[in-house]
């Protein structure tokens, strides 16, 4: 954030604070309409993917927490608060990762089929949209203002955005095919990704590093 005036400071974190709210608060609502119609239609992959939504919350108030803080004191590496998060963010992330593959393997062997995926196919669509657009913000304001901790949490959301294009795909597969393995296996898929996502919390929470999530700071 060096070389920036006053001015370009104010309208960064802005910027950085309006992007984490509404990264925490849309990922709230698609937890919960996905938890609903995962459950409902007894679809793992689109249970899984809201399960997963959840716990990026926790991320995301640590990452708003680390905006926040760095207004007032002009540094961006973790405090002992976000560590928490993450290491709360970790542990259930590897939980989720568990319990899907687990129930993905019963689901397989038990031959279970959901009613329908329709649902996934729909929510996936607005997610991988809604993503995109963060990512796209995300990206422009952290090269903009030199910020790694933005350009670390852009990488993060495209993470999420993959996750987003597995439900789509795993979904428009059980549709057209109706094979109820499909579906464990998109739940598979996501668990894959969940691992990966505990691994960096716990990577970024050891080295109090924002370089994370496969976005190098340099870009």
């Amino acid at each position: 954030m060096t070389g920036h005036s006053q001015e370009e400071i104010s309208i960064f974190f802005k910027w950085a604070s309006l992007l984490a709210l509404v990264t925490i608060f849309y990922n709230l609502v698609e937890g919960a309409v996905s938890v609903y119609f995962g459950f409902e239609d007894g679809t793992l992959a689109l249970f899984g993917f809201g399960i997963d939504s959840f716990v990026e919350v926790i991320s995301g108030v640590g990452i708003w927490h680390m905006i926040w803080r760095s207004r007032r004191h002009g540094n961006e590496h973790r405090d002992n608060f976000e560590k928490t998060a993450l290491k709360i963010t970790g542990t259930a992330f590897y939980i989720l990762t568990a319990g899907l593959v687990v129930t993905a393997v019963i689901n397989y062997y038990q031959g279970y089929k959901p009613e329908t995926t329709l649902w996934g196919i729909i929510i996936s669509i607005i997610s991988i949209f809604f993503m995109w657009i963060l990512i796209h913000y995300k990206v422009k304001i952290g090269r903009r203002f030199n910020s790694p901790a933005l350009l670390a949490d852009a990488a993060c959301t495209k993470t999420c955005m993959y996750l987003s294009i597995i439900l789509f795909i795993s979904s428009v597969s059980y549709e057209v095919i109706g094979m109820g393995a499909l579906d464990s296996l998109g739940a598979v898929g996501i668990a894959v990704f969940s691992s990966r996502e505990g691994r960096e919390a716990f990577k970024k929470a050891k080295n109090g590093s924002v370089c994370d999530c496969a976005l190098s700071c340099q870009k």
